[in-house]
């Protein structure tokens, strides 16, 4: 394990961290998670009980991923990301028990601040947009556009979220308001913007 010089994180006696794994200051791993080999977690990141992180997988800085979560290798999650309790990553598009498939993983991506709610599924090779929200047992099978809200199995798109986590309601001129935050929002050609 590679802590470096300034590095400062918690990890419970039970926890297994393998080599080569550089984990950023503040975060904290929980009873029985392994992180294994060449991993980079972020700063400030809460990693809960009974979590598998796979061999060089990267988080950013502040994700938060729940109890019974895998990362498996191929998963890239940015900052800010939420992984809610028991939720699914895949990294095989076709997996079988006789066949090998090490080195054929699919890469997904969970961009800024994105959402992934319990129990939800993420067939790999499916990036998910900034700040999108999946909800709770969703099954994602195609890409995920920024802001966006996804449910069902599989899933699809019913609107659109802030990044305060609130659905979005356009007016007549496809501007929205966070109901927490006050930020605006624009809606054109099937792209959320957030106006500065």
């Amino acid at each position: 394990m590679d802590q470096g010089k300034t590095t400062s994180f918690f990890a419970h006696e039970t926890t297994v961290i393998d080599d080569n794994c550089k984990i950023g200051s503040g975060t904290k791993v929980w009873h029985f998670s392994h992180i294994m080999s060449d991993c980079i977690i972020g700063e400030a990141c809460n990693i809960g009980q009974n979590v598998v992180v796979s061999p060089k997988v990267t988080l950013g800085r502040n994700v938060k991923v729940q109890n019974n979560v895998s990362i498996y290798t191929g998963v890239i999650c940015e900052d800010d990301v939420f992984l809610g309790p028991s939720m699914v990553f895949t990294n095989v598009v076709n997996p079988r028990s006789g066949v090998n498939r090490r080195g054929q993983y699919s890469k997904t991506v969970v961009k800024k601040g994105a959402t992934i709610g319990a129990n939800a599924t993420i067939v790999c090779g499916h990036d998910i947009g900034e700040y999108a929200f999946i909800g709770a047992g969703t099954v994602v099978t195609k890409e995920v556009l920024a802001y966006a809200l996804i449910v069902g199995n599989p899933g699809r798109q019913i609107g659109w979220m802030s990044e305060f986590g609130h659905r979005l309601e356009f007016d007549e001129n496809n501007v929205a308001k966070c109901p927490e935050s006050g930020t605006e929002y624009f809606l054109k050609d099937n792209q959320v913007t957030k106006i500065q």
